[in-house]
């Protein structure tokens, strides 16, 4: 299978402006707090969210990052992030897609949330080097992906499993729930 096709998000945004209901479901609610609950640095000096959609992850990311990189490929999520986040300085909201448009900084902090299934393994394998061209030893990825069925290239945990099979990435946190699977893995020296 390939990665899914960019019209899917286009068409899901087409009917609605947060269509997997980021802003108001409480399965996300909980979901991000284990997320940042599982950070194990206390603040990142430069982070990057692909696929940040209408940016509710984000805000809550802002509080621990110096500068925080967020972008999205469908234009009105980029514009309700951009205003969800327009009172954070240290954020920039972009509209890119990866792996061909994965940006030329170092990050010390590399989110993966909810991205990674719509990947096949090949490309998913790109955004890992790219992941690994832009970070440093120590850096920290964190990968957060629902576990259900989909007819997306990868399931969630098939997904970690790519990330997991990384020469260059080490585990140093695992959280398993029947609903979502959270990760996060160390850039090896």
């Amino acid at each position: 299978m390939i990665s899914t096709d960019r019209q899917y998000f286009r068409n899901m945004y087409a009917t609605s402006d947060d269509p997997w209901d980021l802003k108001t479901s409480s399965y996300e609610s909980r979901k991000y707090g284990l997320t940042l609950d599982t950070l194990t640095m206390e603040r990142y000096h430069n982070a990057f969210e692909p696929g940040c959609s209408v940016g509710v992850l984000s805000e809550l990311l802002a509080s621990r990052c110096d500068r925080l990189l967020v972008a999205d490929i469908i234009p009105s999520a980029v514009s309700q992030a951009r205003h969800r986040l327009e009172r954070y300085g240290h954020v920039l909201v972009e509209q890119r897609a990866i792996p061909e448009s994965w940006p030329d900084d170092t990050f010390d902090l590399v989110v993966l949330s909810e991205i990674a299934y719509y990947f096949d393994a090949e490309v998913l394998c790109e955004i890992l080097s790219q992941v690994v061209r832009t970070t440093e030893p120590g850096a920290h990825v964190l990968g957060v992906h629902w576990r259900g069925v989909t007819d997306y290239p990868l399931t969630g945990d098939g997904a970690h499993e790519v990330i997991n099979a990384s020469v260059n990435l080490r585990l140093v946190a695992h959280r398993l729930e029947k609903e979502f699977v959270i990760d996060l893995w160390e850039r090896a020296g």
